[in-house]
């Protein structure tokens, strides 16, 4: 049914929405305030014109924006963008019965992203289109950092030899770290280990096995080097990193007793531990094997005691956490059951980085249930046209 409606608002998935007959229509690449034509099926609206564009609509920097599904927010100006963003961050709290506004947005894409992952399929190799599993291919994507620049090149040249794949890279000092992903059974590594050479890759993984290594990727974190895992998490940008690094030292500042809490391999410990010592936990053992390395072959730094343990199941109790200071940086599914632990220990500062609105404003209401006072709430932007958004918070007794 195609119709023609105003568009009344944005959904948290960055769509326009408009109500029809007494239900909402998501329609993506649409802006409130705009006349617009709709291919309407269901809840789901499909562009077909815009008849009055709005103010606050701008050209989209990338041609394949609108085709591909890598980002939804280019057709926005800067103004609408940072407001949207925060609004990824306030709403939820303020569902949680929270009302705390951001005091900072920081623009985080730097040089761009250091990590993406690309689909290798028949039809090309780039991201999945819009609304669809299908892929749109690429020939350039500008949100990479210049050091992925030949990542569809390289996708296409694994479809070419090894079929169907999701192909993962990691821009590090050393080179490409790439990691290729398929269902394809007994996948050949000798098939691609050609591509090292041809494409110059600091290192090359098939379903999660070294396929070889010409050498180490290698990140800076403060004075340290750390030698990525294979598959290890690492922040979207550079730019993030560091202002998330400066954020939690800061807030930090002088305590002499912290722990870092889903340290990964330790962009966090290891900066917090040129001033004292630190304790450190996540359930990666290859990480933590990674950041104790990277402690023991770097001069000038405090002791760090790494730990494997799952703090999704056994999370550090109340009498484990003899500490002035605590870092989180948990994945989507947030630390709830680390926080509720917090909230009931004398633990007088906690700092959290949280990659997941939703999560992040249930267990800051945990924390503040347990006497805890947020501030500084900072939104901090390396997803960049995309609707997620990194968050970082104090939380104070």
């Amino acid at each position: 049914m195609t119709i023609t409606a105003t568009i009344s608002s944005l959904g948290h998935k960055g769509e326009g929405v408009v109500e029809i007959d007494g239900r909402k229509l998501f329609v993506p690449l649409a802006l409130p305030g705009e006349m617009v034509e709709i291919d309407a099926e269901g809840e789901r609206g499909t562009l077909l014109a815009v008849v009055t564009p709005a103010a606050n609509r701008v050209e989209p920097f990338c041609p394949h924006f609108g085709a591909c599904g890598g980002c939804q927010l280019q057709h926005m100006d800067r103004p609408s963008y940072e407001a949207f963003k925060i609004g990824l961050v306030e709403t939820p709290l303020h569902f949680a019965g929270i009302d705390h506004k951001v005091s900072r947005f920081i623009d985080a894409a730097g040089a761009g992203r250091r990590r993406a992952t690309l689909h290798a399929r028949r039809e090309g190799a780039g991201y999945m289109r819009l609304r669809s599993h299908d892929v749109h291919d690429i020939d350039a994507c500008p949100i990479l950092a210049p050091g992925l620049a030949r990542a569809p090149d390289i996708a296409r040249a694994v479809m070419q030899v090894l079929g169907e794949a999701d192909v993962s890279f990691t821009a590090t000092l050393s080179g490409l770290d790439v990691a290729i992903r398929t269902e394809k059974k007994q996948a050949r590594a000798d098939r691609v280990a050609p591509l090292v050479s041809r494409f110059r890759l600091a290192r090359l993984a098939l379903n999660g096995e070294m396929v070889l290594q010409a050498q180490a990727p290698v990140i800076e974190m403060g004075r340290a080097r750390v030698e990525l895992p294979i598959g290890s998490f690492l922040q979207a940008t550079e730019a993030a990193e560091h202002a998330l690094a400066d954020y939690v030292i800061a807030a930090v500042g002088k305590a002499k007793t912290v722990a870092d809490l889903f340290c990964g391999v330790g962009p966090f410990a290891l900066r917090l531990a040129e001033q004292r010592p630190v304790f450190a936990a996540d359930s990666d053992k290859a990480g933590i094997a990674a950041l104790d390395k990277a402690r023991r072959f770097t001069k000038g730094l405090r002791e760090v005691t790494a730990k494997a343990r799952d703090l999704f199941r056994d999370p550090l109790t109340r009498f484990e956490l003899p500490y002035e200071a605590v870092v989180l940086d948990p994945p989507r599914a947030g630390a709830e059951a680390q926080v509720r632990e917090l909230a009931t220990s004398k633990v007088r500062t906690v700092v959290m980085v949280a990659c997941d609105s939703r999560t992040f404003a249930r267990d800051a209401a945990i924390l503040i249930a347990g006497g805890y006072a947020m501030s500084d709430l900072v939104a901090v932007d390396q997803f960049t046209q995309s609707t997620h958004i990194e968050i970082a918070a104090t939380f104070r007794r």
